[in-house]
């Protein structure tokens, strides 16, 4: 008798996810409620192929504040995730770019926002503050991935900080560059959605075009978006970075005025849960029932919502992983077929989910649908493109199978493993979408988050944002700890 085999343990965590994944799909609010989607979705594409780039008004406005917000914000991430880096080692650093990181742009947005209002210092530090967590995150990680052997032929005596100036940095200079290239083309898609909350970049006139079913201006929109982000790498160039910092500065409308009493009010005040600012002898009893109450009535739903939702987006991003990759693949496409592949990938990778989950949603009516959709083809998109680059490196034998048979046995048994990890690896950002994906209608956390906002319940809000800061650290400690005992690493992602 022949005995029975064990399934591995990455067979048995691909298992629990797809059923995890399958159990809320079941109970999800899937529907399109529109009462002509096809109709819409036709004057929507028809726009698509006929854009119109003059009905814009101040589009070269528009594209430079864009541009402006995501070169300052990143530019102010990048010093203090670079400083940061240097003291990762220390657990009250790493707890804090934890939390800062696990803070949506828009929330951190809306935070500013009833600070300095429309003021350019909303939109800096909405991404300033997030990306510097994940900067510093990434910059100890390469620091601590970087080859010990030349600090071997340091002379005795030598300085620390000579010694990281001279041996450690040049080591790991081309990595930090690469990732602030990276970082830039995110900085980019936060800047454009920063519009949705009424700060002057494309995302604003994208709301307004779309809203008022100006298909072809939202088309016109969208590709100068892409053009901006395809062409990165001939405008950004080095010697010209002082002069971009420079002019983002100058071009911002800087006149927008903010009180100071107000935002100390805010600080002191307003964002203090309401029990404790009452006082009163039953402060304490208020303040529990205060909790209890968001917890039944938002915290508890919220949450449900945005676990649910983001476990169904990350078992269909994997899915669709799984169709993506092959598209610029040379081991299973020519070059042809790649080239259009490598369009399609950039086309729905450098549309930001926020963004193709508002156009969904107005086309199919309030559902997890849009947010499903949007979540998966986008994470899949930057998933797949890294694996089919992987494929570049994989060696097959002269006389390997042909056509399905080398999709199913030769190149998906290879890269699975990888494709994984980065799965995993993308798991927090997921998470991170999914809640403020809320801000649109969907239920998730960022819902009753905008709601909040909207009533001018400030200390709900905060308290509400905590929660989804907690959250998305939970999950990324669930997302190390699986990948560490399955030993999945990391090394192909673009973190």
């Amino acid at each position: 008798m022949i005995p029975r085999r064990e399934p591995s343990p990455l067979g048995r965590t691909t298992s629990g996810f797809l059923l995890v994944g399958f159990i809320c799909l079941v109970f999800a609010d899937i529907a399109i409620s529109t009462g002509d989607p096809w109709k819409e979705f036709g004057l929507l594409l028809n726009g698509i192929v006929t854009p119109n780039f003059y009905q814009t008004d101040s589009l070269t406005l528009a594209i430079a504040y864009t541009m402006a917000f995501a070169m300052l914000g990143v530019a102010f991430g990048n010093i203090a995730g670079f400083g940061l880096a240097l003291v990762f080692h220390y657990r009250v650093v790493r707890v804090g770019c934890a939390f800062i990181r696990a803070i949506h742009e828009l929330f951190w947005a809306l935070i500013f926002l009833q600070m300095f209002g429309l003021s350019p210092l909303t939109g800096i530090l909405a991404i300033a503050i997030p990306y510097s967590g994940i900067i510093a995150k990434v910059y100890a990680e390469i620091l601590e991935e970087a080859d010990p052997r030349p600090l071997a032929a340091v002379p005795v005596g030598a300085g620390r900080t000579s010694t990281f100036i001279f041996v450690r940095l040049p080591d790991v200079w081309a990595h930090f560059r690469t990732y602030s290239m990276y970082r830039l083309e995110c900085g980019l898609r936060s800047s454009a959605v920063l519009g949705f909350i009424g700060l002057p970049t494309l995302g604003f006139h994208l709301e307004t075009a779309f809203k008022e079913g100006y298909y072809s201006e939202v088309s016109a929109l969208l590709i100068l978006f892409y053009l901006i982000i395809a062409t990165m790498r001939v405008w950004m160039k080095k010697p010209l970075l002082p002069i971009y910092l420079i002019g983002a500065a100058a071009i911002l409308p800087w006149g927008v005025t903010f009180s100071w009493a107000h935002i100390t009010r805010f600080l002191t005040e307003d964002i203090i849960p309401y029990p404790i600012r009452a006082g009163g002898e039953n402060m304490m009893a208020s303040l529990v029932d205060w909790v209890t109450m968001l917890f039944l009535n938002q915290i508890w739903p919220g949450t449900i919502a945005t676990v649910q939702l983001t476990m169904i987006a990350l078992v269909a991003t994997g899915l669709l992983t799984l169709f993506f990759f092959p598209l610029i693949s040379p081991l299973l496409f020519g070059r042809t077929a790649r080239t259009g592949g490598h369009v399609f990938l950039v086309v729905v990778r450098s549309t930001p989910e926020y963004i193709l989950a508002f156009v969904l949603l107005n086309l199919w009516g309030p559902s997890m649908l849009p947010a499903i959709v949007a979540l998966s083809l986008h994470n899949a998109a930057i998933i797949g493109h890294l694996i089919g680059r992987f494929t570049e490196t994989l060696k097959l034998r002269l006389d390997a199978v042909k056509g399905l048979n080398r999709y199913f046995y030769e190149v998906v048994p290879r890269v699975y493993r990888p494709m994984l990890a980065l799965l995993f690896y993308r798991w927090e950002v997921i998470l991170r979408e999914t809640a403020i994906l809320g801000i649109l209608g969907i239920a998730t956390l960022g819902f009753y988050v905008d709601s909040a906002f909207a009533d001018l319940r400030f200390d709900r809000a905060m308290f509400l944002i905590l929660i989804t800061a907690i959250l998305n650290i939970c999950v990324d400690a669930l997302s190390r700890s699986i990948r560490s005992r399955l030993r999945l690493h990391t090394t192909l992602e673009e973190r």
